[in-house]
């Protein structure tokens, strides 16, 4: 049975829900009465492996939409469907969690991941392992729910490309201090899908600089994006998971209509400095002259203003990862 959903107020201790270590399952029982199941699709023309695990909630609720989670270069990410951190943000919003494995094939420049590049086949590969967990769970929605999209490093890097390649099935998603990319000005639709950009200052210059670049050509055009500079940190999760499922969280009610995704409403939200980390209104905001961070809610930006001048550092401890 779900859990009742608590009120947002009571959603943070300090910043968003706190952070846990995740803890890896037993393999999982292969019924459609469980709640967690792994399933492998074949190699293709740009991975090698691509392995998902699926969790929902206990009960027959449909699932709203799902939060995908993406890990760092090649890694196993999972065990994040089994994390209580998202167990309960799933639970309190009746969601699922899809949690990915990719891999590339063997090649001189390790660095540059080619299955980020999803329309050549990993974002196919991730829609198929929806279509066969929606057919193992007997919830068929799981094949066409809207994705809330969280990853570090190469898996902010998927994500970006994932809602170039396929906008209309993203509701939100997270770039996060990734440096390989393969789309630029991404489509209108694209820009119309609330993003965080998780960039470190103490990250690779060629990592920063290029998510910089990317948010100001696309942020220009519109984009309802809001660019995160972590003081003093490197390539590390730091303060992403945090602010990214308070920002889903907030988010979750602007996108979800009855009959799926919704445009987020015109002037909405608010506008963030990047110089000052001051926000006002979007209403009060004059014509796009400078970057300036799109935050959907009065309680994002105020989130958002304490990690980027630092003042959320010293109370939520940072999640370290590899790439």
């Amino acid at each position: 049975m779900l859990r009742p959903v608590l009120p947002q107020a009571v959603v943070l201790t300090s910043l968003v829900l706190p952070l846990m270590q995740p803890a890896v399952s037993s393999a999982p029982v292969q019924t459609q009465s469980v709640a967690s199941m792994d399933e492998t699709i074949a190699p293709g023309a740009n991975y090698d492996k691509a392995e998902f695990r699926f969790w929902r909630p206990a009960g027959a609720q449909p699932v709203r939409a799902i939060v995908v989670l993406v890990p760092g270069s090649n890694g196993d990410g999972r065990p994040m469907a089994d994390d209580p951190f998202w167990q309960d943000f799933a639970t309190r919003h009746q969601l699922a969690l899809v949690a990915c494995r990719f891999t590339d094939r063997p090649h001189d420049q390790g660095f540059i991941e080619d299955y980020v590049d999803v329309s050549r086949g990993t974002g196919q590969a991730l829609l198929d392992g929806l279509a066969a967990f929606a057919r193992r769970s007997g919830h068929g929605e799981v094949a066409t729910v809207p994705l809330f999209l969280w990853g570090m490093s190469a898996g902010g890097q998927f994500n970006y490309e994932f809602a170039a390649w396929k906008p209309e099935r993203v509701a939100a998603f997270v770039v996060n201090k990734g440096g390989i990319y393969y789309s630029a000005l991404v489509p209108k639709a694209t820009r119309e899908i609330p993003a965080l950009l998780f960039v470190g200052d103490q990250d690779l210059v060629f990592r920063t600089s290029t998510i910089v670049g990317l948010f100001a050509v696309n942020r220009r055009a519109g984009a309802l994006w809001a660019l995160t500079s972590e003081p003093g940190a490197g390539h590390v999760v730091g303060q992403s998971k945090d602010l990214g499922a308070l920002f889903f969280e907030d988010v979750l009610p602007l996108r979800l209509g009855a009959g799926g995704l919704v445009p987020v409403p015109a002037r909405t939200g608010f506008v963030g400095n990047l110089e000052t980390h001051t926000f006002q209104a979007s209403e009060a905001a004059g014509p796009l002259r400078v970057p300036t961070a799109w935050l959907p809610t009065e309680r994002v930006a105020r989130a958002w203003q304490r990690v980027v001048t630092g003042e959320a550092k010293s109370s939520l401890p940072r999640t370290p990862s590899v790439r």
